[in-house]
């Protein structure tokens, strides 16, 4: 079939106009939008590579703090962004992931308004015990409620976050049945467990690893596939429950339709800004894990991660606030 002379005149300029653009780009500050407060992990992340960035790209980069409606927000303000590198999201699992699965309606569709960057890196929690509760290891943690059903209480930072998600496949996971104490924050749903008002709760490492060290709390396990390099006295979860793993992660994305060249540029820039030594030595340093991952293996395992928490979800019949 022979294709109209002026069907391949305007493709031929659509092409060169996107290299032209690839190749200047990029020609004005990029701003990144969180879906947080400053100050929080994936905050301290990006501000930790954004000098970086700034430095590769040639031009400032700009965090965007707008926190509010479990990041939707953000997100929303990404997807309706022209499509050019000028404007990406920096989320987490429960911005990405656990957002399409838990609410019936958004005002825009993850997988067809945005497109992969990479994952910049994976945070496991740790599962902290108060040390009133006769327990030592996760294995002793699920035997001890399921003698006791529906007497233990685990925190989380609130109803369908991912310390909350992670409490419900660990019921599903080991055939148990705790009960969940939603609260708004990390803070004050550590401080009561620090109280011995609930009885264990997952949260990050920086938050509770402190209170470990000072004797106010336990670590029984740690949820990545391994144990931290700097906690190897801390087994992780799956070797005592095999399949159990919970792992928030920091991902990037950008508005669906920006160009191809423009997503290889940013995405080689991320890697080789979080592949820098000093930068890799302070994220793993607070238990985040580098990983650099393409955008097509992104674009995989968030559909992945939703698909795995929607059960979790489905199952335990978790409703938005």
């Amino acid at each position: 079939m022979r294709v109209p002379c002026k069907t391949v005149i305007l493709l031929t300029l659509a092409l060169a106009s996107s290299v032209a653009f690839a190749q200047s780009y990029p020609a004005r500050p990029i701003r990144i939008l969180i879906g947080f407060p400053p100050g929080g992990g994936i905050d301290i992340v990006a501000r930790m590579l954004a000098p970086k960035l700034h430095e590769n790209l040639g031009q400032p980069v700009v965090i965007d703090n707008r926190a509010g409606a479990n990041g939707i927000i953000a997100i929303e303000t990404v997807a309706k962004a022209a499509a050019d590198g000028y404007t990406l999201f920096f989320g987490t699992t429960g911005n990405l992931s656990v957002n399409p699965a838990l609410y019936a309606k958004l005002p825009f569709n993850i997988e067809r308004d945005f497109a992969p960057l990479t994952q910049v890196s994976s945070v496991p929690f740790l599962i902290y015990v108060n040390p009133s509760v006769p327990v030592r290891t996760l294995g002793e943690l699920v035997s001890h409620a399921k003698a006791n059903p529906g007497k233990l209480h685990f925190y989380s930072s609130g109803n369908g976050g991912l310390p909350h998600l992670a409490g419900e496949l660990l019921n599903s996971v080991a055939a148990i049945r705790t009960v969940h104490v939603p609260y708004k924050g990390s803070a004050p749903g550590m401080s009561d467990l620090i109280g011995g008002h609930v009885q264990f709760g997952f949260d990050a490492v920086a938050i509770g690893l402190p209170h470990v060290k000072a004797g106010r709390l336990r670590a029984i396990a740690a949820t990545g596939p391994k144990r931290l390099s700097f906690l190897q006295d801390v087994p992780s979860a799956s070797e005592t429950l095999p399949g159990f793993e919970v792992v928030n992660w920091y991902g990037m994305v950008a508005p669906a339709g920006t160009p191809r060249e423009v997503i290889a540029r940013l995405h080689a820039e991320f890697v080789k800004a979080q592949s820098i030594p000093d930068i890799r030595e302070k994220l793993i340093a607070q238990a985040t894990d580098p990983v650099g991952s393409t955008p097509s293996e992104f674009g995989a395992f968030r559909k992945a991660e939703e698909a795995k928490w929607a059960r979790v979800i489905r199952e335990a019949n978790i409703r938005p606030d």
